[in-house]
């Protein structure tokens, strides 16, 4: 059965995501290249993202079968952290948010390390520094 092939379904979950986000950019006008509207970005985005799902579906039939399984404990480790990201962005401050999501995401992963926790932390506070005085994004960073 083909929904139990990793690839195939990591190519069928992209797929998915790239016609939500595209359907939703649809809403937005999408102007033109030369007067770009606010849809157009996140149009092409999905759209190649949708190719590379596809290509991954294709690939899928092509190569060795890799099993799909699942582990609740990491699905449930990566949605706490979400969710405290956004309970701590809210009502705290996002710099928090942001070292809790790495925190507590990474410890669903295959190895954990403190000191590349940090690095990615601090990589993160820095995109979002970049986006609140850069493109003037109004974010709670503290």
């Amino acid at each position: 059965m083909k929904l139990s092939n990793r690839n195939f379904v990591r190519g069928l979950f992209l797929m998915a995501i790239a016609l939500l986000f595209g359907l939703i950019a649809r809403t937005y006008s999408i102007g033109d290249l030369s007067r770009s509207g606010p849809g157009l970005f996140p149009l092409m985005v999905s759209s190649f993202l949708f190719v590379i799902g596809l290509l991954q579906v294709i690939r899928s039939h092509f190569v060795e079968p890799v099993p799909l399984n699942y582990n609740v404990k990491n699905i449930v480790l990566i949605l706490l952290s979400l969710i405290g990201f956004a309970v701590i962005s809210e009502h705290l401050n996002m710099i928090l948010g942001i070292i809790f999501l790495v925190f507590c995401s990474t410890v669903a992963g295959t190895s954990y390390s403190v000191a590349r926790n940090i690095k990615t932390s601090l990589g993160l506070i820095a995109v979002a520094f970049a986006f609140k005085n850069l493109l003037g994004l109004n974010l709670p960073l503290y």
